[in-house]
């Protein structure tokens, strides 16, 4: 019996590290947070680097695009592997990738779309079952999450040493539209650095939202603001931003005060 529920143990052990091994993880929003959230899946991916550190992490949240929508958390896994595989390539390592996903409809019946507030809620849980270094939190999304970084970011600048969103929209009703905060926006993004990358034939998210809004955050002040059209790509330049040294080298060159 003793030698019964050893082997036991040892299997739990084995089972664990192979979880915690695991690239990406799946984590849950902890249960006392998961009653405010409205239109976020539970559930979301976490990359880490193996072995042990007690040090604090630069962390990166990204956000996926509308693709993406649902509540089966391994949908929104391709870009940020990508990414995680970049951040291997061009050496940023130690570091913590974040993938959430937006659910199709919010609790309400409403249509899905990332929200400040519930991305907070995700923040919150992550810096308290994280090591994530507070100096150094980067923020990333494509299309419909290139909107979302927009967003968050615009309403909750504070948290973030950079952002760089890609083909992104900047109004909550899909690529077409504005947000009536627009320049409410602008004066808050001034405060952060901020790279946005566009596809100058992207017939999905024309390039002329990044450009307004890049626009409006220099002419707020913003001295850290800049634009990258890639006049050969379209709605898919996104596989090109995460592809290139900059992306990386950019980002995480950047630390708050």
């Amino acid at each position: 019996m003793k030698l019964i529920i050893l082997l036991t143990s040892l299997l739990t052990l084995v089972s664990s590290a192979v979880a915690e091994g695991e690239i990406p993880m799946v984590r849950t929003i902890s249960p006392e947070l998961q009653p405010k959230i409205q239109f976020l899946n539970p559930q979301y991916l976490v990359y880490l680097p193996t072995g042990n550190t007690d040090a604090k992490l630069p962390l990166l949240i990204f956000l996926h695009g509308a693709g993406g929508v649902g509540s089966d958390i391994q949908e929104v896994k391709s870009k940020p592997t990508e990414i995680w595989e970049g951040i291997q390539k061009f050496k940023k390592d130690p570091c913590i990738v974040v993938a959430p996903q937006c659910l199709k409809k919010s609790k309400s019946g409403e249509r899905g779309i990332w929200t400040p507030e519930d991305l907070n809620l995700l923040l919150q849980d992550l810096k308290a079952t994280l090591p994530v270094d507070e100096r150094r939190i980067y923020l990333s999304g494509i299309s419909m999450g290139g909107y979302g970084t927009w967003a968050w970011a615009a309403h909750d600048p504070q948290h973030f040493a950079a952002i760089a969103p890609i083909v992104g929209g900047i109004g909550r009703e899909g690529p077409r539209d504005v947000t009536p905060d627009f320049d409410q926006w602008a004066t808050n993004l001034a405060k952060i650095p901020v790279y946005a990358f566009a596809g100058g034939l992207d017939k999905t998210v024309p390039p002329e939202r990044s450009e307004r809004m890049i626009a409006a955050i220099q002419k707020a002040g913003g001295k850290e603001a800049k634009l990258k059209v890639y006049p050969d790509e379209g709605h898919n330049a996104g596989r090109v931003v995460v592809a290139s040294a900059e992306y990386y080298e950019w980002l995480f060159s950047h630390k708050r005060d």
